[in-house]
């Protein structure tokens, strides 16, 4: 729809625009009245944030057969295009963690933080809340993505089905999406090389408790063709040919583990603009204006369309069947066969799943088994010469991953993993990303970097491990407090169990082990607050500032999960390997609500390997196969050996090619040349009862006769198989549907076509010049062809064609196939 973009005081909202709709907007393109073969949207992705991003642009993706319209509804707005930290300093962070009762006593309840932060649950633990807005919290992650151990995704917890396809290829999919499925190629140089060197040593000699040992750990991603030569390993480490040359490979390939699987992509093909760090936002922006080239400019023939600032209030159910989406704007109505796709944060999504199935019979347990991440952080500074001789002045950043595990009370093993970074800094410095994660379009800062003499470097190790699965004191319920939508409020309750405490403890002292790695037998500091306190050498950084000083709350890791968990069992799950809930027949989630084991990594990588995996199930790819020993034509899904000749143009809309007329004739040819005498046979479908079209047969090449519209070479040059049931103009029957069109001589014996909306067989059988039509099984035509100019056969020299005419009303063919008889 053309629409003037608004334009406030400063600015003209050119992107908004171009990518969402209102709903008005998107309930209009599905009225078939106003345009005749509009379709409803028939999946609604419900959240625009980090997976239903994911979700709706795979699954305009892969929906080669066009069978789909997809509609997502998020309740914030569209702010960025991409992640925050792509963009020059814009100072968007992720807020504090609170709690309702404390905005409230600030005054600041209806008053979104940080242009979109907002909390809509009730919790004794302090929350930052969501990112209202296209993208969500993906526009803000931190971008580590360690990829889950097997271990972590044991098929005694996760469904089997479903982890063998992870194994199989979709996490190294999601990884290559992501941007960590290489070596990391945006953090390298003598402080990495020189810290990671240090911390393999430790860990190899068994000097950091719980670390994990990197020989039974499974290939860094880049090696999965097997293991290179050891300057082949050297170079991905970047270490110097002779550096590389000292060591083994299996060395090379342990230190390659440590490795920060960081999604952040700073090369890539040739040709290609890198990445950068990934978020969900530029996935659903290149579908929204994919959509709309598609569509010609027209919105009712958009395949996906995005309404922000749409508050999803409930599902309407009957029996087991989601039929509709109430929102803040409106009422949107799902089609039989239409889906559903919860793809709010874990929090909301349960919140709208306990409210609209949890009195559903055999839905499972929604809402239990609540997880989160254990997390803490140390920071050391330690003098560079604790790192041995590095003659660069400029030490720039360093990132690391090290994997740990612990075994509980009950004997379970249990994992964690240190996100290390760390920057050469001043004496005074404490901020160990000073150089990470930064967008430096300055080039004068960038030449302050290049000259800094970094006397000290600043260490952060920050522990990350995954809470108790089976705790039954966490959970989300409904809350007897109703939100300004009239709907019950969400309650979260999170707390560490025992096991999580023990956890806890063992990864805070496999981070004080690696800190003492790198000091390295100097003295150092410890970070206390905003406070660098010393601590001798060999001293342990807990003895300086206590565990307890260094942990986060469990609110603030934005990595809920759990409450929608996957499972074969109905009484132990709440959703199949599908991602579909159980005891509902088309509603379906995403996002780490499903993880039934959250493990230590972030949930962005599996996260997005579901999402993708959920888009596929849900847009099966759909390829016409003919059974009858006729070569297909058209499979529904590639139009590669078809052009357009004259006006108008052709669309695929559910495996169909969908005529939509322009001024003046137009002709959708298959290059692919006739046979001498051949059997056609297709399907055709009209949209209303006027609908005119028709298949041209026996025809040359439009381009070689030069015309100004050379679909009328086809007319002039071929025959066509007429489609009108009104037979304009006259009535005739040489003008009706089956007719050998407005020739005379020939035999129609009259059979009426199915009715608007349902398909139609057509075969159409040349020998000779003998031309016989056959209309649903019964034969309309016969006719004796005796113009000399018309309908030659297809020769070496002079190839015969056949198309599809574009003339009155969206006419759909299908199953397009020939055979030589």
């Amino acid at each position: 729809m053309a629409t003037q973009t608004q334009v406030t005081e400063f600015s003209r909202d050119v992107l908004g625009r171009y990518v969402c709709n209102t709903l008005a907007e998107a309930m209009a393109s599905t009225d078939s009245q106003a345009t005749p073969g509009a379709r409803p949207f028939d999946v609604v992705v419900i959240g625009g944030g980090s997976f239903g991003a994911v979700v709706a642009a795979h699954m305009f993706n892969v929906d080669v057969s066009r069978t789909h319209r997809i509609l997502v509804l998020e309740g914030g707005p569209f702010m960025l295009p991409e992640q925050v930290q792509n963009l020059p300093m814009l100072g968007l962070n992720v807020p504090a963690a609170t709690s309702i009762a404390a905005l409230r006593q600030a005054g600041q309840a209806h008053v979104a933080r940080n242009e979109v932060w907002g909390l809509a649950w009730h919790s004794p633990v302090p929350f930052p809340g969501l990112a209202y807005c296209v993208g969500g919290r993906s526009l803000y992650w931190g971008g580590w993505a360690p990829r889950p151990l097997p271990e972590e995704l044991s098929p005694t917890v996760w469904p089997k089905a479903l982890v063998d396809d992870l194994e199989d290829g979709q996490l190294d999919t999601a990884g290559q999406q992501i941007g960590v499925d290489q070596t990391n190629d945006f953090v390298f140089g003598p402080l990495h090389n020189a810290l990671r060197e240090r911390l393999h040593e430790a860990v190899h000699g068994q000097r950091v408790p719980g670390a994990m040992d990197l020989a039974a750990l499974p290939h860094h991603p880049a090696l999965r063709d097997g293991l290179p030569s050891p300057a082949q390993l050297g170079q991905l480490l970047g270490m110097t040919p002779e550096a590389a040359g000292e060591r083994s490979a299996q060395e090379l390939a342990d230190q390659l583990k440590l490795e920060a699987p960081l999604a952040v992509q700073a090369s890539t093909r040739p040709g290609f603009f890198p990445n950068n760090k990934f978020s969900a936002g530029p996935l659903l922006v290149q579908a929204a204006r994919a959509a709309w080239a598609d569509s010609g400019g027209n919105d009712a023939d958009k395949r996906l369309m995005i309404v922000p600032r749409c508050h999803v209030l409930r599902l309407d159910t009957r029996g087991s069947e989601v039929v509709g989406v109430q929102t803040s704007h409106g009422y949107v109505p799902l089609p039989p066969g239409g889906a559903v796709v919860i793809a709010l944060g874990t929090i909301e999504s349960t919140r709208l799943a306990l409210h609209a199935f949890d009195a559903l019979p055999g839905t499972g347990p929604i809402g239990s088994g609540l997880m989160a991440h254990l997390r803490s952080n140390l920071t050391i500074r330690i003098p560079r010469e604790a790192l041995g001789q590095i003659t660069e002045h400029e030490l720039m950043a360093a990132a690391l991953l090290l994997k740990g595990h612990a075994v509980d009370a009950d004997g379970r093993e249990r994992f964690f993993h240190l996100q290390i970074t760390a920057a050469g800094l001043g004496s005074r410095s404490a901020d160990s990303e000073a150089e990470l994660f930064k967008k430096l379009p300055d080039i004068d800062l960038f030449n302050r970097f290049q000259s800094a003499s970094d006397t000290h470097v600043v260490i952060t190790l920050r522990g990350i491990g995954e809470m108790d699965p089976d705790n039954p004191a966490n959970q989300i319920r409904l809350d007897p407090e109703i939100d300004e939508y009239g709907i019950p409020r969400a309650l979260v309750e999170l707390s560490p169990s025992q096991a999580d405490r023990q956890l806890w403890d063992e990864m805070d002292a496999c981070a004080d082990a690696a800190a003492l790695a790198f000091a390295n037998g100097s003295p150092f500091e410890v970070l206390d607050g905003t406070t660098f306190r010393p601590a001798a050498a060999g001293q342990a950084p807990c003895d300086v500032v206590p565990f307890i000083r260094r942990r986060d709350g469990l609110g603030t890791t934005h990595h809920e999960g759990g409450t929608l968990r996957l499972g074969d069992d109905p009484a132990g799950s709440v959703t199949t390997a599908d991602c579909r809930l159980h005891g509902v027949d088309n509603a379906y989630a995403a996002g780490p609500a499903l993880f039934p084991r959250l493990g230590s990594p972030n949930p962005m990588l599996t996260g997005v390997a579901l999402a993708r995996r959920l888009a596929e199930h849900l847009t099966p790819t759909r390829r016409f196969v003919a059974t009858d020993n006729h070569e297909v034509l058209f499979d529904g899904t590639d139009m590669s050996a078809w052009r357009m000749a004259g006006a108008g143009r052709f669309q695929i809309v559910d495996g169909a090619l969908q005529s939509i007329p322009g001024d003046g004739l137009g002709l959708l040819w298959c290059t692919r040349p006739t046979p001498t005498d051949f059997s056609l046979r297709l399907q055709y479908r009209l949209t209303r009862p006027d609908d005119n079209s028709g298949i041209f047969i026996r025809f040359p090449d439009p381009t070689s006769k030069g015309y100004d519209n050379s679909a009328w070479v086809a007319v002039d040059f071929g025959f066509e198989i007429q489609i009108d049931d009104l037979a304009r103009p006259d009535g005739a029957d040489m003008h009706r549907t089956g007719a050998v069109h407005g020739v005379d001589g020939q035999t129609y014996t009259a059979t009426p076509a199915r009715p608007p909306g349902k398909w139609n067989d057509y075969e159409i059988r040349v020998r000779g010049q003998d031309y016989t039509v056959i209309l649903n099984g019964r034969q309309v035509t016969t006719f004796a062809n005796t113009d000399p100019d018309r309908g030659l056969p297809t020769t070496l020299d002079a190839p015969a064609y056949l198309g599809l005419q574009a003339h009155t009303g969206r006419v759909c063919f299908r199953n397009i196939r020939i055979s030589v008889i």
